[in-house]
């Protein structure tokens, strides 16, 4: 009798627990009335969107064996070169359905000989490139397409740690794939290579292939474009950048009416408010930055900054950091005038600046030897005390300079022994020289000289 309730009673549990299964598996669509939360419908509008990309590059394979003419004569090896096709993946934002404007990484399409792009109802187009933002790691291609629905922006400066978000993307060439999280952190900083940055950082899953790919919001707006990721191992840790909206939306507006980012300079060279900066001026950290130097020929110089002076906001937009100070000074377009406010004697003041054009020089205008190469003057948000020349900003693959070494980055201090401190004393010197001519070149805080014949 009491194996038979034993036997029972287990068989009545076992009957539950299969019941309970079937409900589980089974969700009702309601509960109390109330429709269960899904993004479903907003991923509905925002996946048209988000495109994935395709790119092939073609690379010269060079063999010391194949390139001995005895090797190839003995073998009857034809004398022609090899390439070698590397393949890509990445994500892309329609940003411009009428123009057919595509957002995405700069490392995504960089070097690439072709570029392709399909579309979520399966279409696939040929991309050209309108233009590349390296130092933002933004480009933006187009493609000859109807029909296409573009993604609206967000104001990214209204996110706040916390907010949810939702990533979009291509990750590992899967197909279009869909991701959730939340905002960890803003105003990241730090990457190697990139003059501007300003990272919205979360933790929803970004993995290779999602480059370029769509960070939104609940209500479907971009509030971001996926960057980078954070991984010991190659694979999501938790831990993704993207770029913030307003920045692409800059990047974006000044690729398609110039086909390149123009950026100027107020001229103004700041550091961040160490502890003992903030104590000696009453402040908080992250209060504003510390002016440490002024060009004599900014406008910020003829207004009145002066050295010692605390920026606290450009615009509307609050200073915490010499990083932040340049992300806000290089979104505004060449001859816009800019509102600063600052502290002085711990007065609250203000003065109107303009941003100004880098003094620029054409190397085959200065020496033949130089062609295929521009310098510039030195930026402020790079200039230290100690360093003083013109940067080396662009150079053909196939000019002198190139072939000897240089590459843009690269930091002219010296001709021929002399030193240059900017525009004017280069294009001076180098004008000058009847000879050989010697650039001392500064790279990565390593000096090094050049010669050329």
């Amino acid at each position: 009798m009491k194996s038979l309730f034993k036997t029972t009673v287990s068989a009545l549990i076992l009957a539950l627990a299969i019941m309970a299964q079937g409900a589980l598996a089974a969700l009702p669509a309601a509960v109390e009335g109330e429709k269960l939360p899904s993004l479903a419908p907003v991923l509905e509008r925002v996946t048209p969107s988000v495109v994935n990309v395709y790119t092939e590059t073609r690379v010269r394979v060079r063999s010391p064996l194949l390139d001995d003419p005895f090797f190839r004569r003995f073998f009857n090896v034809p004398n022609r070169s090899r390439e070698r096709v590397s393949q890509s993946l990445g994500s892309g934002v329609i940003v411009d359905a009428e123009a057919g404007y595509v957002l995405t990484n700069n490392h995504v399409i960089e070097g690439a000989d072709d570029i392709s792009v399909t579309l979520s109802d399966g279409r696939s187009f040929q991309a050209e490139v309108i233009g590349t933002d390296p130092d933002t790691d933004l480009a933006m291609i187009r493609i000859p397409a109807e029909k296409l629905q573009a993604l609206p922006f967000a104001d990214s400066s209204s996110l706040r740690v916390g907010d949810f978000v939702v990533a979009v993307g291509n990750p590992f060439g899967l197909g279009q794939t869909v991701t959730s999280g939340i905002v960890s952190a803003l105003g990241r900083s730090a990457f190697r290579g990139l003059a501007y940055q300003n990272f919205i950082q979360t933790d929803a899953s970004i993995n290779p292939g999602n480059s370029g790919g769509a960070l939104i919001n609940l209500r479907g707006e971009l509030v971001g474009i996926n960057s980078a990721i954070f991984t010991p191992s190659g694979g999501n840790v938790g831990i993704g950048f993207a770029i913030p909206s307003s920045m692409a939306l800059h990047v974006m507006q000044q690729l398609s009416e110039h086909g390149e980012v123009r950026r100027g300079t107020l001229g103004i060279f700041v550091q961040d408010l160490t502890s003992d900066l903030a104590g000696a001026f009453d402040l908080d950290n992250g209060a504003g930055v510390l002016v440490a130097d002024i060009d004599s020929d900014a406008s910020a110089a003829r207004a009145g900054l002066k050295v010692g002076d605390v920026v606290t906001h450009i615009e509307d937009h609050r200073v915490g950091s010499a990083q932040e100070f340049h992300n806000f000074e290089g979104q505004f377009p060449l001859g816009d005038s800019v509102k600063l406010r600052y502290l002085r004697d711990g007065k609250q003041r203000s003065l109107t600046v303009e941003v100004q054009a880098l003094d620029r020089a054409v190397g085959e205008d200065l020496d033949y030897r130089l062609a295929g190469a521009v310098f510039e003057d030195i930026p402020m948000k790079i200039r230290s005390g100690r360093v003083r020349g013109v940067l080396l900003t662009e150079l053909q693959p196939d000019s002198r300079l190139a072939r000897l070494g240089m590459r843009p980055g690269d930091i002219v201090t010296a001709v021929n022994r002399g030193a240059v401190r900017d525009i004017d004393e280069f294009s001076e010197a180098t004008r000058s020289v009847s000879g050989r001519l010697y650039l001392e070149v500064l790279r990565g805080g390593r000096e090094y000289v050049v010669r050329i014949d």
